[in-house]
């Protein structure tokens, strides 16, 4: 269906939003600083990973142009605050081709997060903790080379968070990166960590959410249709849906990513556990 024609200007002017909020809290006080991070700034910056997540797939400037995309990441990484973009494609694309495959698909909890976050108190915690271990987990469960292209995304990105702090000082900084651990943490657009693959009902793994958190996140709810169409933009899924609806109405979805949230906290069946994970053979890089 070709690619995005409108992503590149959203995300430059999400990119240049953040910009001028790193000018405007530089003399904030800290507790307004948090408070942006978590109600304004990490929407945006999650917003931004789920754009990161959609250039992955080309569909900023097509697959003819795959370079490209690639450098509008590092663009679009750089409200972030730390460097994703490279590393979320590198193994992304193992989750598409080895979904819940065991130490291939990065996406699945270990068994130690399965096995200790195990109660609402503690899966609590593991919510808030979850960048952490969506951040770091790759590098224990299938470590891999470090890329050219990780190389330039953290030289780029720690170069314009230096320039940032040598203009405005730290606190624009602690609101950009905040921010974004904030809310990939606890709050209801990271709801769609746990909506798309918890295997709330028995027997599915993949689900969607129709919902209004689709218009801020590029419609990542659309994770069914995702998966089943994986190069085409996020702003053509809800015309997947509508052609295919014989296929995607009748599927298990999710109505609220709060109260999958909420569930997830509070179900005892419900964990880091709920997870289906399968033996794959490794696929060779020219197949």
């Amino acid at each position: 269906m070709g690619p995005d024609p409108h992503l590149k200007w959203i995300v430059s002017g999400m990119v240049l939003t953040q910009l001028l909020a790193c000018y405007l809290v530089k003399d904030l006080s800290w507790k307004w600083i948090f408070f942006w991070a978590y109600a304004f700034g990490g929407c945006i910056n999650h917003s931004m990973a789920l754009a990161i997540h959609d250039i992955s797939h080309n569909v900023a400037f097509g697959n003819k142009q795959a370079k490209w995309n690639r450098w509008f990441a590092v663009f679009a990484n750089l409200p972030i605050g730390l460097p994703y973009s490279a590393s979320f494609k590198k193994y992304h694309i193992d989750h598409h081709r080895y979904l819940g495959g065991d130490t291939l698909d990065v996406d699945v909890p270990t068994d130690f997060e399965g096995w200790f976050f195990c109660t609402p108190f503690r899966k609590f915690i593991w919510l808030i903790l979850q960048p952490f271990f969506y951040g770091l987990r790759p590098l224990y469960v299938n470590p891999k080379t470090v890329t050219q292209m990780e190389i330039f995304n953290a030289l780029v990105q720690f170069s314009i968070d230096f320039i940032i702090y040598y203009l405005w000082g730290l606190k624009p900084i602690i609101y950009l990166i905040a921010g974004t651990l904030l809310c990939m943490g606890l709050h209801p657009i990271a709801g769609h960590f746990i909506a798309e693959h918890y295997m709330f009902l028995k027997g599915y793994e993949t689900y969607s959410y129709y919902g209004p958190l689709n218009w801020i996140t590029f419609n990542a709810g659309y994770h069914m249709e995702h998966h089943d169409f994986p190069s085409i933009p996020g702003c053509k899924l809800p015309m997947v849906k509508k052609i295919a609806a014989e296929y995607y109405d009748n599927l298990p979805q999710h109505q609220s990513w709060v109260r999958v949230l909420w569930d997830f906290v509070f179900d005892d069946t419900i964990g880091p556990y709920s997870r289906i994970k399968r033996i794959c053979k490794l696929a060779t890089e020219n197949q």
